[in-house]
């Protein structure tokens, strides 16, 4: 008989630890084979993980970059150890008494953030900018998917995953909701020219949605072309790379001097910040998505005496998963092929190096 009640069935078949990734602090991340497995309370759930996506946000932190570990003008966020990975889903093993809604077996992924529902920003139903902000991945309370098992706590936002969509679609739900609200956050409308500037696996989520959104002209820019031609394939009208073509100046061309009416940026890098304030037009619309490894100088004078641009951040992935869920589901948002290789957790360092892109991969992952 199919079990649907929500007693904790396969409590006592769970393991006393497990293989996990852990974080000691900046570059200092160990494989254990002997790390607790999560114990599961009241309100919970414990997953078994079956496969966790490497972002570059994790790449970042391992690396040490000051918005996770702090410098002279923020502080540390990142509370180790920890076990990273918040790209990740699986099956559920194990519920609390107090569980309604889900139950052993169900697939299951969930928001990257676990918002505490006390503070301002929950309580106004802004649950992503949550004051406490506990994020899977990140702090101890919160271990990520990079281990066998995870607990999901009960206030996390859980997302059925249908059993019939394949592993490497359903690795990009997480990504592709932080794709999803970026674009949203753009406002785009059919009479817009609209560059996306970045186009790894989450660009690419934009470019996906975005030509969902039907702009006038779609324009998509990297310096790898593989990339390029992935985007030409999801729905970008035209690619460009910076490294081969004055794309300020072409821009500019296309738009008989004005510029383009919204930016999205999506490298995380420097150049394509000051690229970006150069070739939008005034009144226009710059959407900041990237987490950047470095310090990012600009002219601010451009933002408001010369253009007064709308400059509008993008976090996270609010209220974006069941959208992202049906529409990876029914082949409106396309995946094919973005997810490259997997790695056993064993290979952990290997997956890491991969994923950076120097090798052409756009997305790797961590299997179990």
């Amino acid at each position: 008989m199919e079990q649907h009640s929500n007693e904790k069935v396969l409590g006592k078949t769970l393991p006393a630890t497990m293989k996990a990734l852990v974080s000691y602090g900046k570059g200092d991340y160990r494989l254990e084979t002997s790390f607790p497995t999560p114990q599961c309370g009241p309100d919970d759930m414990i997953i078994k993980t079956e496969a966790c996506g490497v972002c570059a946000g994790d790449l970042k932190c391992f690396h040490g970059a000051a918005m996770f570990w702090g410098d002279d003008s923020q502080p540390q966020w990142v509370q180790p150890p920890f076990v990273p990975g918040h790209e990740f889903l699986g099956t559920i093993v194990e519920v609390g008494e107090n569980v309604q809604d889900f139950v052993v077996g169900d697939r299951v992924t969930a928001d990257q953030i676990v918002p505490c529902q006390e503070c301002r920003f929950c309580k106004r139903g802004q649950y992503w900018m949550c004051q406490p902000h506990n994020i899977f991945g990140f702090q101890k309370d919160n271990n990520g998917g990079m281990a066998e098992y995870v607990r999901y706590p009960q206030t996390a936002v859980v997302h059925k995953v249908p059993e019939t969509l394949k592993l490497e679609s359903a690795l990009l739900i997480e990504p592709y909701a932080c794709s999803k609200h970026a674009v949203d956050r753009a406002q785009i409308g059919c009479e817009d020219v609209v560059v996306i500037s970045g186009a790894g696996p989450l660009g690419l989520g934009m470019v996906t949605y975005a030509r969902m959104k039907n702009p006038k002209t779609l324009i998509v820019l990297d310096l790898i072309e593989n990339r390029l031609e992935k985007a030409k394939e999801f729905g970008a009208d035209i690619v460009l790379n910076p490294k081969e073509t004055d794309v300020v100046q072409t821009i500019l061309d296309m738009t008989e001097g004005y510029g383009c009416d919204i930016y999205i940026e999506a490298t995380g890098h420097p150049s394509s910040v000051t690229q970006g304030l150069s070739m939008i037009r005034k009144l226009g619309r710059f959407v900041e998505f990237s987490v950047f490894g470095e310090p990012t100088t600009v002219d601010w004078s451009i933002i408001g005496d010369r253009k007064e641009l709308d400059i509008l951040g993008a976090h996270l992935s609010p209220y974006c998963f069941p959208f992202v869920i049906e529409n990876i589901t029914n082949g409106n948002l396309k995946t094919n092929d973005i997810v490259t290789r997997y790695f056993p957790i064993e290979k952990w360092e290997e997956a890491f190096e991969y994923a950076s892109g120097k090798y052409g991969d756009f997305k790797v992952a961590i299997t179990f």
